[in-house]
Order: C-alpha cells, then structure tokens, then sequence
C-alpha cells in the first residue's frame, strides 16, 4: 500500500473514531463513571483494609483481639455503605450533571435533583424478608432496598441520568413552560420557578410509565431492564470473547489517536463496575467470589504501564533496540509507564498511527487477559476482588487486587516477560521502516 492510500485511510479512520468519541451521550457516560471512580477506589481500600488486615481470623488476629478487630471494622463497614450501597444514586447524579455540561445547560442542580427524584419514583419501596426462626419471607413496605440503589440497580441510573435530564433540559428550555415574575425576585426563587413545571412534566411522566410498566408485565422498572436489557448485554460484554473483543477495538482506535476510555468507558464501564462491586461484597461477606471479569481485572492484567501493556515494550527497547533515539524516548517514558501512564510512549515514539506498533499494542492486552482469565478460572491466582486505583504499578496491583494473592503478582511478572516477545518482533519491523525513512 503506498503511503498516500495509508494516510487517506488513517485519516479516514481517525475521523470515525473522532465523531464517535464526541458522541454526547458516549461522552456524558464516559465522565460520569470518571467522576465516580474515586468512590469505587476508596471502597476497595476499605475492602483491602476491612478483610485482609482487619480480618478477625488473619494474621492481625494474632496480635490484636478479634472481638477489637471486628468493632474497628465497623468504620469502615459504614464507609461502604456510603459508597457500594448508593452506587447507584451517585451515578444518577453524575450522569445528570455531565448531561448538562454536554448540553451547556446551566441549571446543573435542578436537574440533578429532578433525576435523583425521578430514580426514586421508579424504585419500589418494599422487599421481602425472612425474619429469624422464619420459614416464610414477609414483605417490608417503607424502604428503598439496596438492591436498587446498590450496583445491581447501576442501568436504571444510567437510563434516568440520561433519559430523565434529557426530557427536563427540553422542557426548561421552552419559555411557553417558564414562570414568569416580575419585581425585586431573588435569582434563587426565579430560577425555581422557571423550571417548576418542567419539573412537574419530567417526575408525572415517569411515574405513570412505572405504574404502566407495573400493570402490564406485573414488575418494576428495575425488572424489566434487569431482564431484556441489562442481563444478556452483561454476558455479551463481561463474557471473555466479548470483553476481549471491545478492549481491542477500543485499543485500536487509542492507535488512531482516540483514547480507548472513549470506546470502551461508555460500553465496558457499567457491567465491569457492577461486576466488580458485587465482587467485593461477595469477599466482605466470605461468600462465592461470582466473576472474574471486573474493573479491576481490566486494569491489573490489560494496562501493564499503560493500555496495551506498554511497560512490555519499553523492556523491549531498553534491552533489544539498536537505536539511540527509541531508548532515549523509552527513558522519558518510564517513570510515568510505572503508575500505567503510556501517553508519552504511545505518542512520543509513536504508536499512534504507525501500524507496525498497532498490532502488537491491540495482542499483548488480549493475550494477558486470556492468560489471566483461565489462570483464575483454574484456581491458580485469586478472584480480582478489590478496586485499586489504575495508576497502582504493576506487580503491586496484582498483589493488591487479589487480596494479597502472590502468585497473581507473578502472574503479572510472566506475562509482561512474554508480552516482550509479543511487541520485539514488530519493535524489529518498525525500527528499518524507521531506517528506511530517514534514508530517503
């Protein structure tokens, strides 16, 4: 292919990629669970700290009174319940915020509370419980159930921020539905007024398609999208050929100078945080770990020093490459490939655009998370149970995200080791296309 067909083609390709990286509601998505990721990593501090140093029957066990460890736990155990419990309330009010940003609407607070408001009118307020000695469960009205506010409740959210903010944003925008008020009015009161119709409209609209929902299919809304949306699209993506498949492209698309966050945030993000946290109560509470796709496994064996296990390819440079200036970039780009920021490497060498790098930047992730998938599967490593931040180096996350789990620290070790080998031939290709060039 000569190069004038491959620059038409890279062009072409990265413009795709552009428009739909700036598709709103991909983007409103994408920086709403970037708002909501500190959340998640302080419950898994929590959850590393409660069940592995706290543990009554761990090694601190022996040194501290049990009965002592397991009030301390406490702390943290109320921790949880303001960030797990409520996953599904914070994401409502981030997904409505960043809608409005996407929309340049200002009102950001009305909008949110209208969003939180619609949520609760589509969650019922009962559930069953079994009392203790029972044999029959006895339903409990007054009370919104954790289930729905917790990560199992995460599409409804999704679906309210977005559609709820959508409607209200419309609505508010219309002067025929704005109060007006004349006189020495303070902003805070007229802007009450101006939107307290839309306010009317957007709450009365959902509740009567909750009732309807309810009176036609006998469920609520948390049901009905649980089970003709929410199930099968969770065994599509957290399945390993699907998860595999929108890593890729979504690292193929980081290789056309889009951000794979952009593809694969909006796509991956809700099924693996859901995953991820019904991970971590699961280990709170000694139970079956239930998956072994989840956020933090994404993060802990696909973004090794950075997306596409870069790390692989700087250990690549230093000790294979015979050129100066491909060592010198990899020196420059180290320390931040250590906390899993490849940004410098990708754009500085680059692999941005040059396909001979491409390649091996889209296998090495999918070759990792293979590996590391039937690892976990076979009893080898432990389930990824606890949510670390992305920028924990390598190694130490494998470590940390097990629950202490050594060998998914050596794990890691392995395959960055083997990922070399994945990224050293292409390394070979691209170095005399690089030579080439500079000798025309």
């Amino acid at each position: 292919m000569d190069k004038t067909r491959r620059d038409i083609i890279f062009e072409r390709f990265g413009l795709i990629a552009t428009k739909l990286g700036n598709q709103i509601h991909l983007r409103t998505l994408r920086d709403a669970f970037a708002t909501f990721m500190p959340f998640m990593m302080l419950a898994g501090f929590v959850t590393l700290i409660n069940y592995v140093i706290l543990e009554p029957t761990g090694f601190m066990g022996k040194i501290v009174d049990p009965d002592t460890l397991t009030t301390i736990q406490q702390i943290g155990e109320s921790i949880a319940n303001g960030t797990l419990s409520i996953t599904t309330l914070l994401i409502v009010a981030a997904v409505s915020y960043h809608m409005c940003v996407s929309r340049d609407y200002s009102n950001h607070i009305a909008a949110v509370l209208v969003s939180i408001s619609t949520f609760v009118v589509l969650t019922p307020m009962a559930t069953m419980y079994t009392p203790e000695n029972a044999s029959k469960a006895i339903e409990v009205t007054g009370i919104i159930p954790v289930s729905h506010t917790g990560a199992s409740g995460m599409f409804v959210g999704i679906f309210v921020g977005l559609l709820a903010t959508e409607l209200f944003i419309k609505l508010s925008n219309n002067e025929k539905l704005q109060i007006k008020l004349s006189g020495n009015i303070p902003p805070a009161v007229l802007k009450s007024f101006n939107v307290l119709i839309p306010i009317i409209i957007t709450v009365t609209s959902f509740a009567i398609i909750s009732f309807a929902i309810n009176q036609l299919f006998n469920m609520d809304v948390n049901a009905l999208i649980t089970t003709i949306i929410t199930g099968p699209l969770s065994k599509i993506t957290t399945g390993l050929p699907g998860f595999l498949l929108i890593t890729s492209v979504a690292n193929l698309f980081f290789g056309f100078g889009i951000h794979q966050a952009v593809i694969s945030g909006p796509l991956l993000d809700p099924f693996l945080i859901q995953n991820m946290q019904e991970n971590m109560a699961a280990y709170a509470n000694k139970e079956e770990i239930p998956h072994i796709i989840n956020m933090a496994f994404k993060d802990t064996f696909a973004v090794m020093g950075g997306s596409g296990n870069t790390i692989a390819l700087l250990i690549a440079i230093f000790i294979f490459s015979r050129r100066k200036d491909y060592k010198d970039f990899a020196k420059l780009s180290v320390a931040p490939a250590i906390f899993n920021i490849s940004e410098p490497i990708i754009f500085g060498l680059p692999i941005v655009f040059n396909i001979s790098l491409i390649i091996p930047f889209v296998l090495a992730p999918i070759f990792s998370l293979t590996i590391a998938y039937f690892a976990t599967a076979a009893g080898w490593i432990n389930h990824v149970v606890v949510q670390i931040p992305w920028t924990t180096p390598p190694v130490i996350s494998g470590f940390l995200a097990t629950g202490g789990d050594w060998r998914a620290a050596l794990l890691q070790v392995l395959i960055i080791a083997a990922s070399v080998f994945i990224y050293l031939p292409f390394l070979r290709v691209d170095e005399k296309v690089t030579a080439s060039m500079s000798n025309e």
